[in-house]
């Protein structure tokens, strides 16, 4: 009998010594996450994302450096259109800089503190730590969590992370709209902690001259296969990261109510948008006439020559039941500058200029908006207008109750696409 006892006492300790070596389950993960989170000093990443808007997807190399407390350096290129802009915080601020132009602008912010951000390995642990209502799984040699998603773009509603079982380190991430279609797809191809920076890594002009920038090196094992992947998202248009798995195409957004508003106005002031907007029975009738907006001639729209602008833009989106109503050449201070004008469900104008040359120029909002591919500024209240500069083109989307969700879809449909005006 003895011997009995003893047998089973040796099972009943083996039983317990495979199960603490065995399975973790997501309060145990979740407990390791929180645990990084606390001992992590610094990190780069980099990868591919792809934003599933407008008619074809957007694709960007990113790459992210974090260093503590809050210095960020976030590298996004579209190899397509060869441009590279940098989104940099230090202790001067929160910055969008476009080397290849040498142009630089300031956001008073705190950026992204409160944001969460699908690049950033904060925001995505966090939102697994937060939700209580995770779910959980593995796959293969990551553990896979399907959680709330918690980003400015409130059409964003859950996302799938991929993290490495053995250094937790993220692989990849699918952020899903309330209809489950994917809308954005970052594939990490190279993430390390507690990466040690130059002294500089985070100033400004060094990142300004970022074609003479000694990168770290970027040549890591491929987070998802094992093997090893040299990262491609650099400062200059370099080689991208392996691209993004593909995604459904998004459906319609949900719709909302809006009006059409001005254009903005002059570039001083860079985030404020101009004077009262048609009504929308106006705008549908086509009878609406361009508010605050110094055109040529007799002060009607006209078809757009973009002469002295020198191209046009398109957005890809537009919002179900929107139609564009027209455009016209006109004046935002002493640039040229072309006005867009939509109607229908929801009614809005969208103006395009390329102000004067400014090394460093301020961006004045009462919110800061992240776009994926850029930061934007958002200023008003019953008429907002969202900013935002690419490649040393200046957008300016203005309307008086055109939702966020909608305005940031708009922006995010036009970077990779050509001019129709020259």
């Amino acid at each position: 009998m003895r011997r009995i006892a003893w047998v089973a006492v040796i099972v009943l300790l083996s039983a317990a010594v495979l199960a603490g070596c065995g399975k973790k389950d997501a309060g145990s993960v979740v407990k390791q996450l929180d645990s990084v989170m606390g001992k992590m000093e610094s990190y780069e990443g980099a990868g591919k994302m792809t934003l599933q808007t407008g008619q074809q997807p957007q694709e960007y190399d990113v790459e992210v450096w974090y260093q503590k407390p809050s210095y960020y350096r976030i590298s996004l290129t579209n190899e397509k259109k060869d441009v590279t802009q940098i989104v940099l915080r230090n202790d001067d601020g929160v910055f969008v800089l476009t080397p290849h132009l040498n142009k630089s602008f300031r956001f008073q912010s705190d950026w992204p503190d409160n944001q969460g951000q699908v690049y950033l390995y904060q925001s995505l642990i966090q939102s697994i730590v937060t939700d209580a209502e995770r779910q959980f799984t593995t796959d293969g040699g990551a553990y896979v969590f399907d959680v709330q998603a918690n980003y400015q773009n409130a059409s964003l509603a859950r996302q799938k992370i991929w993290l490495d079982k053995k250094t937790y380190a993220p692989q990849h991430v699918e952020v899903s709209d309330s209809n489950e279609n994917v809308m954005v797809v970052v594939d990490f191809t190279h993430f390390e902690f507690d990466k040690k920076f130059e002294k500089d890594s985070f100033d400004m002009q060094r990142n300004m001259t970022s074609s003479s920038l000694t990168l770290p090196a970027m040549a890591g094992t491929d987070t998802k296969s094992g093997s090893n992947a040299a990262s491609g998202a650099a400062t200059s248009s370099s080689a991208p990261a392996a691209a993004a798995s593909a995604s459904p195409k998004p459906s319609d957004a949900k719709s909302g109510s809006s009006a059409a508003s001005g254009a903005a106005t002059s570039s001083s002031a860079p985030a404020a948008a101009a004077s009262a907007s048609p009504k929308p029975s106006d705008a549908k009738s086509g009878s609406t006439a361009a508010s605050g907006a110094a055109t040529s001639g007799t002060g009607a729209a006209k078809p757009a020559t973009a002469q002295t602008l020198g191209t046009i833009v398109e957005p890809t989106y537009v919002p179900k039941g929107v139609k564009q109503q027209d455009m016209s050449d006109m004046k935002l201070g002493t640039n040229p500058a072309v006005m867009l004008r939509y109607s229908g469900t929801y009614n809005y104008t969208l103006v395009e200029s390329r102000p004067d040359d400014k090394p460093v120029t301020n961006m004045f909002g009462d919110e800061t908006v992240d776009l994926g591919y850029t930061l934007g500024s958002l200023s008003g209240e019953e008429l907002q207008t969202l900013m935002w500069t690419y490649d040393g083109m200046e957008y300016r989307l203005a309307s008086a109750d055109l939702p966020l969700e909608e305005m940031i879809r708009i922006a995010q449909s036009i970077p990779v696409q050509g001019a129709i005006g020259k």
